[in-house]
């Protein structure tokens, strides 16, 4: 059972700013309400400009948080788009490998990197959900559905089964204090949908949003970022991929067709769709290219063996799950139903 949690700002520092402070008591307020006790880490709440310009700060707070032995659970402040740059100072010393220990760490979006690094060091992780997008969701209450996901989550210290939500959100497109209570709008949810392959495979899954992962690859973000990611052997090889299942959910940023099929491409050319299991997609925010995406995935794996789950609550499309990355899970898209082995 989670008693205490630290929260980090690994990637972008907005947890910090002024206008996010109402949204932050939302959510310590829902936090205490579970008995949990909640701790920012040192430089956690410093701002956008203090946590862009200091890179080894931000790891500093994910070593300490780590390194702390009443910390239950790592939770991420929100994602972002640059914290690639924590490798050096997590892997120039063996600086992450002297600190980690078993903890739930629990994010989603850019910390797909940070989900690898801890993957590196053989580390299971959590990924899904993050405290500003979704402890301080500005509904009366977090969304049931993924309410039950972290309550299962702090409760027992893991994810037995992912069902599908009944209902899918639109996109808040205003954060404010007026804002603070207002429902969003709701559609309903078609479930797991199975694309090609077997309805049931299995397998560990790994993976993230595919922006970021776009991003391990090509540097028209960031110019250094596929060199480092490289230097530092981020992303597995293709032997540590055999028998996985790929994850892949898209950002906000909803890339368009051309940057989803040259992040497939970026994907096949390393060989994974040669060895893993099968590929669950996460709903892209607001449906928006659901079916152009859908076709590119046929299109660009060219293998109708491998199983492909589309329509999965998880990454930026809201409600959203929790998934393990690192136990077995069992995908069942006829019982709509993925479930959790140790």
């Amino acid at each position: 059972m989670v008693k205490n949690i630290a929260i980090v700002s690994l990637s972008s520092g907005i947890a910090g700013e002024p206008l996010a402070r109402f949204e932050l008591e939302i959510g310590l307020k829902r936090l205490n309400e579970y008995g949990l006790n909640v701790k920012f880490m040192p430089n956690a709440l410093k701002g956008l400009e203090y946590i862009k310009s200091h890179p080894e700060k931000r790891a500093e707070d994910l070593l300490q948080a780590f390194l702390d032995p009443e910390t239950d659970m790592i939770l991420t402040a929100i994602g972002g788009d640059d914290t690639y740059r924590l490798l050096p100072y997590l892997f120039d010393n063996n600086e992450l490998a002297k600190a980690v220990t078993e903890k739930i760490f629990l994010g989603f979006s850019d910390t797909t990197i940070n989900h690898f690094m801890l993957h590196k060091m053989g580390i299971p992780t959590f990924y899904g959900q993050a405290f500003l997008p979704d402890i301080c969701e500005l509904s009366r209450e977090m969304l049931p559905y993924t309410r039950k996901y972290f309550e299962e989550l702090i409760s027992t210290g893991t994810i037995r089964e992912i069902t599908p939500a009944d209902v899918w959100y639109e996109e808040r497109k205003e954060f404010s204090p007026e804002q603070a209570g207002k429902p969003l709008t709701a559609h309903s949810n078609n479930g797991f949908e199975l694309l090609q392959g077997s309805p049931v495979f299995s397998g560990k899954i790994l993976g993230g949003c595919i922006c970021t992962i776009f991003d391990m690859f090509d540097g028209e973000r960031y110019s250094d970022m596929p060199e480092l990611c490289k230097k530092y052997q981020l992303f597995p090889d293709k032997e540590n991929w055999r028998g996985r299942i790929l994850l892949l959910e898209s950002s906000e940023e909803k890339p368009s067709p051309q940057k989803y099929k040259k992040a497939l491409e970026y994907l096949k050319a390393t060989g994974i769709f040669e060895v893993i299991s099968g590929v669950l997609i996460g709903k892209p925010m607001d449906e928006v290219y659901a079916e152009e995406y859908k076709k590119l995935l046929v299109q660009v794996i060219d293998n109708l063996e491998i199983p492909v789950v589309c329509n999965l609550n998880i990454g930026h499309a809201m409600p959203r799950c929790i998934i393990p990355f690192g136990k077995k899970a069992i995908v069942d898209s006829n019982k709509q139903s993925i479930r959790f082995i140790d």
